[in-house]
């Protein structure tokens, strides 16, 4: 090496600490995970916080509630399927009820850039609006801020939602158990492809539309049928993928999924294999899994087909203990995977 070479090099394989914020911490993947780990949870340690789950469960005289909060910031703000307006109100109603409660009510806080149109703002509002009737929650605060041009790019949005939990049990990652099976509402990849589509201006023969729903009422039909619901997770930024092994470490259990039983839409698929993704850590809006007891299955999926949002549900894997906080899947040719969480960022601004 020539002495006079510079030796600073930089390493381009992600490490565990970075002087700055990187997109990949916003991602879902490793770098969220190790930024929530090693700085936000130490810093604000408590019991609510230690369930690591989509949102806190806490008790209130007779009742429980559910308490969330998410922040949307995605790019392109209008998308098929969708905009930010129903992503916000459909995410935080999605969160709730992966708690296992029923949404109730929610608040809104907007980052509004100066110059940004009046209309596009009245479209975002009037989407939330028909987004939180068709969820049957209320939005009975918030705020408004403005900022600089060129400093917000758009508009940003803030939820925080409370619902009255209905499970008669803890839902959450500590709750799952060897021999429950691991349910799949629906096909995969949709919103982040329908996003990206429009980004990269790519054009199929059916448009790829956001499955961006609120799936309260067929997690609350679960309940109400009495199915023995373990642990719930809605698959948003790092897909399934990152669903999966989140629940793997928390539980220390081991998650065996197969990959023909996990179902991709053909053109889907193919805008993966054109952006060079993998489907399994596309984000979604409008799915989610399931742990239950082997016992409920039938009577679970018969539950989740007959609704319009479950229609394509499958049992996907079960659980086992070992090897503890590990997830594999069998390929459709037989071979077997480790499944982890991405390391970089596959889809940044995605919701």
């Amino acid at each position: 090496m020539n002495p006079d070479t510079p030796s600073n090099f930089s390493c381009p394989i992600p490490i565990r600490e970075y002087a700055s914020v990187m997109l990949a911490h916003g991602g879902g993947g490793k770098l969220t995970h190790q930024l929530i780990e090693q700085l936000f949870l130490p810093m604000f340690d408590n019991a609510a916080l230690a369930q690591r789950h989509d949102g806190a469960v806490m008790e209130f005289g007779a009742h429980k509630l559910a308490f969330t909060t998410d922040s949307y910031v995605v790019r392109p703000i209008f998308f098929p399927g969708g905009d930010i307006g129903t992503l916000a109100v459909n995410g935080t109603v999605n969160d709730l009820a992966m708690c296992g409660a029923r949404p109730l009510y929610l608040s809104a806080g907007f980052i509004i850039e100066e110059g940004f149109p009046i209309d596009d703002l009245r479209r975002v509002v009037a989407s939330m609006s028909r987004a939180a009737k068709e969820a049957g929650v209320q939005l009975v605060t918030g705020d408004t801020k403005v900022v600089d041009h060129g400093k917000g790019d758009g508009v940003y949005v803030n939820t925080a939602g409370i619902g009255v939990v209905q499970a008669d049990r803890s839902i959450a990652p500590a709750a799952v158990r060897p021999g429950d099976a691991v349910l799949l509402s629906g096909d995969i990849g949709r919103h982040g492809i329908a996003i990206m589509a429009v980004r990269e201006g790519l054009e199929f023969e059916s448009a790829i539309e956001s499955d961006c729903a609120s799936v309260a009422g067929l997690v609350m039909a679960l309940f109400e049928a009495g199915i023995e619901v373990h642990c719930l997770r809605d698959l948003t930024r790092g897909g399934l993928a990152s669903a999966l092994v989140e629940i793997a470490e928390v539980a220390r259990i081991h998650v065996g999924v197969r990959e023909t039983a996990i179902a991709v839409r053909d053109d889907v698929r193919g805008a993966c294999e054109i952006l060079g993704f993998d489907p399994l850590y596309v984000a979604n809006e409008g799915r989610f899994i399931a742990f239950i007891p082997a016992r409920d299955v039938d009577r679970a999926l018969a539950l989740m087909r007959a609704h319009p949002l479950g229609d394509g549900a499958a049992v996907i894997g079960s659980v086992s203990e070992q090897p503890a906080g590990l997830v594999t899947m069998r390929s459709s040719i037989g071979a077997g995977r480790i499944i982890d969480m991405i390391s970089g960022e596959q889809l940044p601004r995605i919701c």
